[in-house]
C-alpha cells in the first residue's frame, strides 16, 4: 500500500536552482518505487489547529523533482527551483511496493 510524507522547507533552507536533496525516511528501500512532487507553499500561517498550516502557492517560479534515487531508509532527488531567491518549498514523497517485474529493453 502506498505511504505518502510532506515536508516543508522554509526560505531559511536557501532553495532555490538546482538542489541536491536527500530525506530519510525508513520505510524505503533500494528497491522502493518512489515518486516525489514539489509546489511552492506560503509562508506557515500562525494557528491554532495542527499542522499543515500553510497554502500552495502556484507563483511564476518552476518548481520540479529529477533524478528520483532511492536508497536504503532513504531518497536522493534533484530539486529545481527556478527563482532568483530561496522560496518555501512543500515536497510530497510516496513510496510503493517494489516493482512486480523488471525487464530490460
Amino acid at each position: 500500500m502506498p505511504r505518502t510524507i510532506r515536508v516543508y522547507y522554509s526560505k531559511s533552507h536557501g532553495l532555490h536552482g538546482r538542489c541536491r536533496m536527500n530525506f530519510n525516511w525508513p520505510p524505503i528501500t533500494q528497491q522502493s518505487v518512489v515518486l516525489i512532487s514539489a509546489a511552492e507553499a506560503t509562508d506557515l500561517i500562525p494557528s491554532i489547529a495542527p499542522p499543515p498550516n500553510f497554502g500552495f502557492n502556484l507563483g511564476d517560479a518552476d518548481v520540479y523533482v529529477t533524478n528520483i534515487s532511492p536508497h536504503q531508509g532513504g531518497v536522493e532527488f534533484i530539486l529545481h527551483v527556478n527563482w532568483g531567491a530561496p522560496l518555501n518549498i512543500v515536497v510530497d514523497i510516496s513510496v510503493f511496493d517494489p516493482a512486480e517485474q523488471f525487464f530490460v529493453a
